[in-house]
């Protein structure tokens, strides 16, 4: 009996412990297909007009890819510009129940985000700073588990080394312009993608596609 007791209990738990998700499904992701609609359309509608150094489509599907795999949903963004990456992230964020913060210090575009975030729908997923990056990234208390760097390239590894305390073990690092080829790169790009490739508890690869993003992840503190 003290066997057959054992053997159940033993059952019990090793069906719990397989039922825990080691990440996301489809199943866990909150549906509005209402606000989809919306988005995807005024995505589509406004295909043509991402120019003031926004993020093309095909970088902005690889940050929304990130976040919903991933289940994360406390989102920083460094550079607005007028929206394009924010609306990718906060669209993803809708589906995992988070919020965006993102900082843009110039006021022209940071008024032509907020239009734009309020007619893609997605206005109450973020939180939209008109600061300066360099002062407001030391000052934010976090924690996060996604950031997305996309402000002055000069300033990626001081940008990285003061988030880096505020992610979660699990979260991702992401840097925009960032591809092998160092002949395209600043001084500072250069300086932030071999800082971050030495560091022993993140994991970092490089996606070449669109514009070229960095994509780290934190494996310990």
């Amino acid at each position: 009996m003290k066997t057959l007791k054992f053997n159940t209990i033993y059952l019990i738990v090793l069906i719990l412990l397989t039922s825990i998700p080691t990440s996301i499904s489809s199943q866990d992701l909150i549906k509005n297909p209402e606000l989809d609609k919306k988005v995807k359309n005024f995505l589509t509608e406004n295909s043509y007009r991402w120019h003031d150094m926004n993020v093309p489509s095909i970088d902005g599907q690889l940050l929304y890819d990130i976040i919903v795999e991933n289940g994360y949903t406390r989102a920083l963004e460094i550079g607005t510009s007028t929206g394009h990456s924010a609306i990718w992230i906060a669209w993803a964020l809708s589906k995992t129940g988070g919020k965006l913060i993102t900082i843009e210090i110039n006021e022209r575009r940071y008024n032509q985000a907020l239009e734009n975030f309020r007619e893609a729908g997605l206005s109450d997923y973020i939180d939209a700073r008109l600061a300066d990056a360099h002062t407001l990234v030391k000052e934010l208390k976090g924690p996060f588990d996604f950031v997305f760097s996309d402000a002055d390239k000069n300033w990626y590894k001081n940008y990285f080394i003061d988030v880096d305390p505020k992610l979660v073990v699990g979260g991702c690092f992401t840097a925009h312009n960032i591809t092998e080829r160092r002949s395209r790169y600043s001084s500072g790009q250069s300086d932030f993608l071999d800082y971050i490739k030495s560091l022993d508890n993140y994991t970092t690869t490089v996606n070449s596609s669109g514009n070229g993003v960095s994509i780290s992840y934190k494996k310990s503190k």
